[in-house]
């Protein structure tokens, strides 16, 4: 058995998405972000910064989001990866990552609009983060061409790394303009594997407003 340790909201939905996708059989165990739950001796023995997400899986566990896809399109999900020797899988390990590119702009922008007290928040940093996160956008934009996935082999495990990531980025910045993006963003909200792992986060505990992007 597969254990996700996931917290709603959190990056580890797109663990939660990427397991419904490929159909593998999972238990979920949910953690909050408040109390000391995620600091317990127990959990830092699975992740050791104390973060989600972290996988269990044949006694061991995992603990970055894209180590962990990796692993799973490599031993249970292949049709999902782009293999060693495969012409795109240089190109599936870049855009795998680059959903962290995204996430790194999206931490700072939500620390600075939801964890923050109002009289610490910083508008120049929050400015100048929502201005990077459009440009990670741009990329994406750029990127998708005139194919309807990441990669021009079709649909894979990217999507769903970088999908999440625009999913929370679009609580920040508005994505006016960016034409092949928000038909991208459709084609993967739309999908059944999606609607179920939406219906399996959990109840909201981080992003309370639709958008934030206006400091």
């Amino acid at each position: 058995m597969i254990i996700l340790h996931h917290a709603p909201q959190s990056r580890s939905f797109r663990i939660l998405w990427f397991l419904h996708e490929a159909g593998i059989a999972h238990e979920v165990r949910y953690h909050s972000f408040s109390g000391k739950a995620l600091r317990d001796p127990a959990f830092l023995a699975v992740s050791p910064a104390g973060r989600v997400p972290a996988l269990e899986i044949n006694g061991a566990a995992l603990f970055e989001s894209g180590a962990i896809l990796e692993y799973l399109c490599e031993r249970r999900a292949p049709r999902f990866g782009r293999i060693a020797g495969h012409a795109e899988r240089a190109l599936f390990l870049e855009w795998l990552h680059y959903g962290e590119t995204i996430a790194q702009h999206l931490a700072q922008l939500t620390f600075h609009h939801i964890v923050l007290k109002p009289e610490d928040r910083s508008p120049v940093v929050q400015k100048l983060e929502a201005l990077r996160l459009r440009r990670t956008l741009d990329g994406v934009e750029r990127a998708l061409g005139d194919h309807d996935w990441l990669l021009p082999g079709g649909f894979c495990a990217a999507d769903v790394m970088v999908g999440a990531s625009v999913d929370l980025a679009r609580r920040f910045v508005r994505t006016d303009g960016l034409g092949r993006l928000n038909a991208w963003h459709g084609r993967l909200t739309a999908r059944p594997a999606y609607h179920a792992a939406r219906a399996a986060d959990g109840p909201a505990e981080l992003y309370l407003k639709d958008f934030y992007g206006d400091v």
